[in-house]
């Protein structure tokens, strides 16, 4: 195999590998959405690969399920037959993750030991397997928070969660964007390409914040506040925004704080994205798909962040505002490799 057909088939790898990771966050967010998350009380990662396979099993795992606070103080009347439903939700994200591992593992070993992967790139995307272990260790962590006393998962723990699988997603995207073509493209100190080279860079990170304040609506279901669009109950900034002492909890704790500064980067984007995709189409022709493609798929993702907030976050439009973030961030990310190009 020659060296260019050995890197696509490695980035090709890698591609498949982000859009399982992309799965697994869709039915991670409909494990959260459902209330599933904290249906199975243990962490085995190779026995837990089995599902219950008898009654008499069934009965244990939801007897476990009995003596969490989640059961005690909120699903008191569950019967069987609905623990296994929200059973079931949760033990599909632990499994697509395992899945992951496997599918990551394997080829890697494949493409070392056929010398199609060597050195610094080799070392590269090992960190990348240990970051998924990390990613895996960080889900149970969250989910250990909300089985002792609340019944509710950190919103932090939830946040650090979800960006770590972001930072998996995008280094594999990018590393397999740079395997099929080179980054390439020179711009010199009085080059104006190179201002939209760094704000590709700032709005990856805007992006991401993006994601992180999402996850803390989330977690402290702000979301089910404030369902008015564009204004919050008929205020731009609630009132009632700084009413948690010390102050600086409020960003992280507070629903109205924490939803407008949501709202607030998301005005951001709406406004940076377009004047970027804009820059792009007249500095960089080579790449003025992707940036196109970008600015299109705001204008969706801004219609199910919409969506999601008026009619109280039910699970398929919450999803799917979760899973459009992660493409938003993906069109980004070739966005800004497209224009590196030469």
């Amino acid at each position: 195999m020659t060296q260019n057909n050995s890197q696509r088939a490695v980035a090709w790898w890698l591609f498949v590998c982000c859009a399982m990771v992309f799965v697994t966050m869709v039915v991670g967010g409909v494990t959260r959405l459902t209330h599933s998350g904290l249906s199975i009380v243990e962490w085995k990662p190779l026995i837990g690969a089995l599902p219950p396979l008898s009654e008499a099993h069934w009965l244990e795992l939801f007897a476990k399920y009995q003596q969490t606070p989640e059961f005690q103080k909120v699903n008191h009347d569950m019967t069987l037959d609905g623990f296994k439903f929200i059973f079931w939700w949760e033990w599909a994200h632990r499994l697509s993750g395992r899945l992951i591992g496997v599918v990551f593992f394997v080829p890697y070993l494949w493409f070392l030991l056929r010398g199609q992967m060597r050195g610094a790139l080799a070392a590269k995307v090992f960190g990348f397997f240990i970051l998924g272990g990390l990613q895996g260790a960080m889900g149970w962590y969250m989910v250990k928070s909300g089985l002792v006393d609340d019944p509710r998962v950190s919103q932090y723990r939830l946040a650090a969660h979800l960006g770590l699988a972001f930072i998996l997603f995008g280094l594999m995207l990018w590393t397999g964007l740079g395997m099929l073509q080179a980054r390439t493209a020179k711009v010199g100190p009085g080059d104006t390409a190179i201002f939209t080279l760094r704000l590709g860079n700032w709005l990856v990170a805007l992006v991401f914040i993006m994601v992180l304040s999402g996850a803390l609506v989330a977690g402290i279901r702000a979301g089910l506040a404030y369902n008015t669009f564009p204004l919050m109950n008929g205020h731009f900034l609630p009132p009632e925004s700084f009413m948690v002492e010390p102050w600086w909890l409020n960003f992280f704790t507070n629903m109205a704080l924490v939803q407008f500064d949501h709202r607030l980067i998301a005005w951001a984007l709406m406004g940076l994205i377009p004047w970027y995709s804009w820059r792009i189409w007249n500095e960089s022709p080579a790449a003025r798909t992707p940036a196109v493609v970008l600015t299109l798929w705001l204008a969706v993702q801004v219609t199910l962040g919409v969506a999601t907030l008026l009619l109280q976050v039910p699970v398929a439009l919450g999803a799917a505002h979760q899973a459009g973030a992660m493409v938003q961030f993906g069109l980004l990310l070739w966005a800004n490799h497209a224009i590196r190009r030469a």
